[in-house]
C-alpha cells in the first residue's frame, strides 16, 4: 500500500489528461447524398471543427447518415444516433430537422431548413428556445433577387413556372415567398408542386401545354435528385431556368443564385463547437449566410439561343464557358 502514492506520482500527468479527455461525437444527416468526409460540405465541416480544436482520431468522432431520397429512413437513423451517443447532429432540410427536433440531441441546421420560425422549429431566430439552431437565409429577399435576375435576362417575361416539393413545408413557404416576389414584379406564376419522382412527368406535360417564359426550381432532396430531368427538359425546350444551387449550373443549368454551401457548413462548424463547449442551442441565435454566389453557364445560354446581357454576366461570381 505504501508504494501506491509514489507509483501514482510517477505516472505522467498527460496520461491522466488522455484518460479523462472526452471524445465528442458529431453526425451529419442528409435526406439526399451523404455529407461525409468525401463530400465538399462534410469536409468543410470537419476542417472547421479541426480549426477549433476538434480532430478525428484525437477528440472527435464523426458519422454521416444519408437517406438517399427515402425520408422514411430518417427517424431510424436518429434513433441510432441516440443509441450511439451523438453529441450534436448537423442536418440538411426541413423534414430532417423536424424529425430531429425532439430527439434530445442538439441540432444544427446547416442548410435547406427554410424559415425555422414560420415552420415552428424555433420560437425566434434570436432566441431559438429549444434544441435547434443553425443557418437560415431570408427567403423573401433571395426570391426577389432570383426573379430580378430572370427579369434582367428576359425584360418581357410574363410568366414563370415554379417547381417545388409540396410535401416539404419549408420549401412550400419558400415557394410562397417566390410567388409573392413574382407578383410584385408583375409576373404571373405557373405553380407546379410535386410530391414524388413520377410527378415530374405531369409537370413536363403541363409545361408542354402552357410553355412559360422561364422556370424557377426550389431546392430540396426531391428536386435535387431529379435535377437532371429538369435541366434536360429546359434545354430541349429552350426555356431559361434559374436554380438555388450552383451544382445545377455545373450540371448544365443556365443560372443559379443561392447561399454558399461551403460557408454554411463553415458556420455550422462554429455552432457545433460552441455546443461542445456547453452552450445550449436555445441560447445560440440563428445566423444568416453572407455569401450568395451567382453562377451562369454561357455554354447553356448559347445552346438554348439566349443572349446573356453583358451587364448580367458582369454580376456573376462564376461563369462557366
Amino acid at each position: 500500500m505504501t508504494l501506491l502514492p509514489a507509483a501514482a506520482m510517477a505516472i505522467p500527468r498527460s496520461v491522466f489528461g488522455q484518460a479523462s479527455a472526452k471524445i465528442y461525437h458529431v453526425a451529419t444527416i442528409s435526406p439526399g447524398p451523404p455529407r461525409d468526409e468525401t463530400s465538399v460540405t462534410g469536409a468543410t465541416l470537419l476542417r472547421g471543427l479541426k480549426e477549433r480544436g476538434y480532430d478525428i482520431g484525437r477528440n472527435l468522432r464523426f458519422t454521416a447518415f444519408s437517406a438517399r431520397g427515402q425520408i422514411s429512413r430518417i427517424p431510424p437513423f436518429i434513433e441510432q444516433m441516440r443509441a450511439d451517443g451523438v453529441d450534436v447532429m448537423v442536418t440538411v432540410g426541413y423534414p430532417t430537422a423536424l424529425s430531429a427536433k425532439d430527439s434530445g440531441i442538439p441540432v444544427v441546421i446547416a442548410s435547406g431548413g427554410g424559415d425555422p420560425v414560420a415552420t415552428g422549429l424555433v420560437k425566434s431566430l434570436a432566441h431559438p428556445g429549444g434544441s435547434v439552431t443553425g443557418i437560415s437565409d431570408d427567403a423573401a429577399t433571395i426570391s426577389t433577387k432570383r426573379l430580378s435576375l430572370l427579369k434582367q435576362l428576359l425584360p418581357n417575361m410574363q410568366r414563370v413556372a415554379m417547381l417545388w416539393n409540396r410535401d416539404d413545408l419549408g420549401m412550400t413557404l419558400r415557394y410562397g415567398a417566390s410567388a409573392q416576389a413574382a407578383q410584385v414584379l408583375g409576373v404571373s406564376v405557373q405553380a407546379l408542386g410535386i410530391r414524388e419522382p413520377d410527378d415530374f412527368n405531369g409537370v413536363f406535360e403541363a409545361l408542354d401545354r402552357e410553355p412559360p417564359d422561364a422556370i424557377l426550381m426550389v431546392s430540396d432532396v426531391l428536386t435535387i435528385l431529379n435535377r437532371k430531368r429538369v435541366i434536360e427538359y429546359a434545354a430541349a425546350k429552350r426555356i431559361p431556368a434559374i436554380y438555388e444551387e450552383e451544382q445545377f449550373v455545373r450540371d448544365g443549368g443556365l443560372m443559379s443564385y443561392g447561399a454558399d454551401a461551403k460557408e454554411c457548413f463553415e458556420r455550422a462548424a462554429d455552432l457545433v463547437s460552441r455546443i461542445f463547449k456547453g452552450v445550449p442551442p436555445s441560447d445560440i441565435p440563428f445566423e444568416r449566410p453572407t455569401r450568395y454566389p451567382f453562377v451562369v453557364n454561357l455554354a447553356t445560354a448559347k445552346s438554348i439561343g439566349v443572349e446573356m446581357p453583358p451587364t448580367l454576366v458582369a454580376l456573376a461570381d462564376d461563369v462557366i464557358e
